[in-house]
């Protein structure tokens, strides 16, 4: 089943499929990007400066160029998960991908982290004093009038949240924090931040600067780039699509906005990120004046 939402450039919602919360997996990286953007309009953190203890930046955490490892590649990790298991705690989690062992130095490289992300999360609730489900609703979903949007933390948190084909997951397998809510608040979040309703124009200009990956191009990713918490096209990035995509047991979410238009697909066939990320981008194409 597919969920869609597309906001118009001004501000009609249509929608087909389901309006009951979804998990949006890994465009939670995105909401944790903005809410610790917001945080540095504070003063609250530093973009560039080392993080506290660490030789990396909070920008290079958000970029995936801190040199940390991901947890996606563990096979003991996909079986406790599909087992229903408990989650590990943290420490467990990063003995196991030997996180203080870094895999380049920041800045000079690139790979794809969860756990790069979980150090994002910590530095918004100690730079905010606040849990990170509080501070994420404070910085991101209030400002924004997201009523559906959350911080899922325990299983009774998806209580009425569509997960797919998955039942019993635990929301703390996510290490960075997973956020559910609608399709239609999904695409009203990218369309407010693309609008310039969430961050100011210099710190939406540095979100938006992305760091090309021409290794991996594809047919559907021609022209990849990564941005802080947002995938986006190397060159002119505001010709074309900007979101996230994520995916976990059971279901694949897309989200992206162009010009004053953003959609959300939300699917539970099982078939990997391709599909959402493909009706996602033709939404916007038809819907363009």
């Amino acid at each position: 089943m597919e969920s869609l939402a597309v906001i118009d450039e001004v501000g009609r919602m249509t929608t087909d499929g389901t309006l009951d919360p979804v998990p949006w997996w890994s465009f939670t990286k995105t909401v944790l990007a903005i809410a610790a953007l917001r945080l540095v309009e504070q003063g609250a953190l530093s973009l560039d400066a080392p993080a506290a203890g660490a030789s990396h930046s909070l920008a290079q955490l958000l970029r995936h160029e801190a040199g940390l490892p991901d947890y996606g590649g563990l096979a003991r990790y996909h079986e406790d998960v599909a087992a229903g298991r408990e989650p590990w705690p943290v420490e467990r989690l990063l003995v196991a991908v030997d996180a203080d062992r870094p895999r380049y130095a920041p800045g000079e490289g690139w790979a794809y982290s969860n756990i790069g992300y979980l150090h994002v999360g910590r530095l918004i609730a100690a730079a905010s004093g606040l849990n990170l489900g509080r501070a994420l609703a404070e910085l991101v979903f209030e400002p924004t009038n997201l009523a559906s949007a959350r911080l899922a933390t325990t299983p009774e948190d998806l209580a009425g949240v569509r997960m797919g084909r998955d039942t019993g997951y635990h929301p703390g397998w996510v290490y960075h924090g997973l956020v559910t809510g609608t399709t239609a608040d999904a695409a009203r979040l990218v369309r407010a931040l693309l609008a310039g309703a969430i961050l100011r124009p210099e710190t939406l200009a540095r979100m938006t600067e992305g760091r090309a990956l021409p290794e991996h191009r594809s047919a559907l990713y021609p022209d990849p780039a990564y941005g802080l918490g947002l995938m986006l096209a190397a060159d002119h990035p505001w010709r074309h699509p900007i979101g996230h995509t994520g995916g976990g047991p059971g279901s694949d979410i897309a989200v992206y906005g162009q010009g004053a238009r953003a959609c959300a697909v939300w699917s539970d066939a099982g078939t990997g990120p391709e599909p959402v990320v493909t009706a996602a981008f033709r939404r916007l194409a038809e819907s363009e004046i």
